[in-house]
Order: structure tokens, then C-alpha cells, then sequence
């Protein structure tokens, strides 16, 4: 394994602070996400990338790569068996952006409910770090909170905390939010998890905001529900085929953005930190530490009102920037002003 100076890293253009402060250390490449080929990996020893760059046989074949670390909370876009297969570390950033996916979610449900959330009923479909503090501040909204986590439920069994099914949430939340990986096989794959089947089985007009994954809902599915009243309202960050969205679901969708739920500055600043860790050890670096302002790093608040949701971000000027040019769904997301978080 290369070492200190001998190393080589590509870095992918859009992710901050990470080239900067590996310098000292290791020829670092930085390239655009559509420029990332075999040729520009084949004689790096590491990647940092984002969810666009697919990592995989077709990057990572011949190359001398012994680390991919990305800088996001998914892993979908890397070949996990691969890597394994072939002796390619794989990092990425869990919870890094937590915080700013759930300002977004309040920052939207105050634009478009027009009352106080306070005894409405809220389904949290994913209980982990987003889901989370979804269901915590929610609660201290006064919402009453559906937790569905199958495999946490599983993990955790019988206890104080109450586990609901999917069945429960779809029949009684009037808020629906989803906050899962994107999995396509075993018992708890995610795939197209909202369906046709699961719009019919809605009781209550529910607002439904995937900031998930794009294939976590069937898109055909969210459009007709929308357009026979199953559904009351959708808010839509992450689409199936992006970049390539679908004109119908921007068309219905209250809210609709170019998957920038969780870009926020201390996002952004998590993930490259964790990004830049996870280098540190596995080529036996000494610590590097982001060039930016760390003491924007507070601590996530333990309750929020909409008021400080609604002032802190305005996913209504996103919307209109996607819908005037839907072609540029990319270029919106690759040069969105990061915001703070509440």
C-alpha cells in the first residue's frame, strides 16, 4: 500500500475541504464528477466521491485503488461486493448531514400546512440518523409520531419504544416521510417501498416528502395518487433517474428540489472531516482537519417550532429554479448555495 508521499487520491470536484487539506500528503487530483473514468483511476490509490460517480467494476477494474470513501450518507453507487472481493476499503459518512434533511423536512411541512402541526400524525418510514431527529422534533411539536423500522424493530424488540408497521403508518399518518436507504433485496428492500399497492392503502390524504432515495416511491404510483386525491401533497428532493426527472411528479409536487435536502455548510463540513478520518487511518496519515469555521458545528437542537424552521430555510425558491429549467437539475445541485442548519 502506497504511503505519505507516494500516494495519489482522486478527489471529486464538488466535495469541499478534502483536496486542501490532503496536499501535504499525497498528489491530489480534483475532477468532475462526469470526468471520473478508468483512466483517471487507474493509477490512484483512493477516490472521494459523491453519489454520482458509480463505483464499480467498470471504474475500479485494473486500477490500484484501496479505498473509496465517499462522502455521503448512501452507499448505493458503490459495488460493496466488489470491493470487498478485491481488497477496496469503502467509508462513508452516516448521519453527516442528519440535521439539514430534517430542517428541510419542517422547512417544507410550514409551507404548506397550513395550521399547526400539533396533533397531526406523522409517519417516520426509516428510524435512523435523520429519522430520528424527524420523530424527536415532531414530537416536541406535538405530533404524534409513527416510528416503522423493520430491522430496528427487529434488532431492538419488545421495549418503550413502540414500533409501527408500514400497514399502521399508511392507514393513519397525515404526514408520511421517508428516511431509508435504498435496497433492493431480503424482507426489508426499499425499492419502490411506496407503490401503487401502498398509495391504495392510504387513509388520511397524507403529505408524502421522500428525502430519501428516488426508487424508494414508484413515481407513476405518487403521480396518480396525487391526481385521484390518496395523496394530499408530495415534496420530492430525490428522484427516480436522475438527473433525468419525471416533468409529471415536478408538475404535481408542492415542493419540488434538485436532491439538496441535506446540503447545509456543517453538512458538508461532517462529511468531509469524516472523509478526511477515514484517509488518515487507512494510509496511516497523521489527522488532517477541515480549513473552515468548526465552531458552526453545534450541537442539533433538541426541539425546534416552525417559526425557526420557516425562517431558516425557503424551499419555495428551489422549487421555482427546478421547475423553470428542469434540464438543469444537475447544475442546481452542483452549485447550490449550502445554508445553515436551525
Amino acid at each position: 500500500m502506497a504511503r505519505g508521499g507516494d500516494l495519489t487520491i482522486v478527489v471529486e470536484s464538488h466535495v469541499p475541504y478534502v483536496a486542501e487539506a490532503l496536499q501535504p500528503y499525497a498528489a491530489v487530483r480534483r475532477v468532475p464528477p462526469q470526468d471520473i473514468d478508468g483512466a483517471i483511476v487507474a493509477d490512484a490509490d483512493a477516490l472521494v466521491v459523491r453519489t454520482r460517480t458509480r463505483c464499480d467494476a467498470a471504474l475500479l477494474s485494473g486500477s490500484r485503488c484501496s479505498m473509496v470513501v465517499t462522502a455521503t450518507i448512501g452507499t448505493d453507487h458503490i459495488d460493496k461486493a466488489y470491493c470487498a472481493a478485491h481488497s477496496i476499503a469503502v467509508a462513508s459518512a452516516p448521519g453527516c448531514n442528519a440535521p439539514a434533511v430534517a430542517q428541510y423536512v419542517f422547512a417544507s411541512l410550514a409551507r404548506i400546512v397550513e395550521c399547526q402541526l400539533a396533533g397531526l400524525t406523522i409517519g417516520v418510514v426509516g428510524v435512523g440518523a435523520v429519522g430520528s431527529i424527524v420523530a424527536r422534533w415532531a414530537e416536541r411539536l406535538g405530533m404524534r409520531v409513527l416510528l416503522c423500522d423493520p430491522p430496528r424493530c427487529r434488532a431492538e424488540g419488545p421495549g418503550a419504544r413502540r414500533w409501527a408497521s408500514l400497514g399502521e403508518v399508511l392507514a393513519a399518518a397525515d404526514v408520511i416521510t421517508l428516511h431509508t436507504p435504498l435496497t433492493a433485496d431480503g424482507c426489508d428492500a426499499t425499492y419502490h417501498l411506496i407503490d401503487a399497492a401502498a398509495v391504495a392503502a392510504m387513509q388520511r390524504k397524507p403529505i408524502i416528502i421522500n428525502a430519501a432515495r428516488g426508487a424508494v416511491v414508484d413515481t407513476d404510483a405518487i403521480v396518480a395518487g396525487l391526481d385521484d386525491g390518496r395523496i394530499g401533497s408530495a415534496v420530492i428532493d430525490c428522484w427516480e433517474g436522475e438527473p433525468r426527472i419525471s416533468a409529471a411528479l415536478l408538475a404535481r409536487a408542492a415542493i419540488a428540489t434538485p436532491h439538496i435536502a441535506g446540503y447545509s455548510i456543517q453538512g458538508k463540513m461532517r462529511a468531509s472531516q469524516v472523509a478526511l478520518d477515514a484517509l488518515a487511518e487507512h494510509f496511516g496519515l497523521p489527522r488532517m482537519t477541515i480549513d473552515a469555521d468548526t465552531t458552526l458545528l453545534h450541537s442539533t437542537p433538541q426541539s425546534i417550532t416552525l417559526e425557526q424552521a420557516r425562517a431558516s430555510y425557503d424551499p419555495m425558491a428551489d422549487t421555482a429554479a427546478l421547475r423553470r429549467d428542469p434540464s438543469a437539475f444537475e447544475c442546481l445541485r452542483n452549485n447550490y448555495a449550502l445554508r445553515l442548519e436551525i
